[in-house]
């Protein structure tokens, strides 16, 4: 029981770490997807789309994540938006975040504008 009780939860906690970052991995891609979705509409600023994937972060407490929004005016010329985020995993992680190896997630979304014309 000695031998095998430390490998059990070496085995548990390792793989409730994977899954938190797995889940992690899941939000911000889908974070920077509803933050480029806000940004196509007309009228959207990049601040609402900024907000718009923080908001989607802020449901499983994601810490110190860097939006970047690009353009960073949208105008009714602008093409396409891109959002892109970054996260710290240290920050992010419940613990074991040194063992696998990752010290930073990143996802970005593009998306082309929506336009009004009749």
């Amino acid at each position: 029981m000695s031998l095998t009780i430390p490998v059990l939860f070496a085995i548990f906690f390792g793989s409730v770490e994977i899954t938190r970052l797995n889940m992690l991995r899941h939000t911000i891609e889908n974070a920077a997807y509803e933050g480029a979705r806000q940004g196509i509409v007309p009228g959207a600023t990049a601040d609402s789309a900024r907000a718009a994937a923080l908001a989607a972060l802020a449901a499983i407490d994601v810490r110190d994540a860097v939006v970047t929004v690009d353009p960073p005016v949208i105008l009714a010329s602008t093409p396409r938006v891109t959002v892109e985020i970054q996260v710290p995993v240290a920050r992010n992680s419940w613990g074991t975040s040194s063992f696998v190896g990752l010290t930073e997630l990143e996802r970005s979304c593009t998306l082309s504008r929506e336009s009004l014309s009749f």
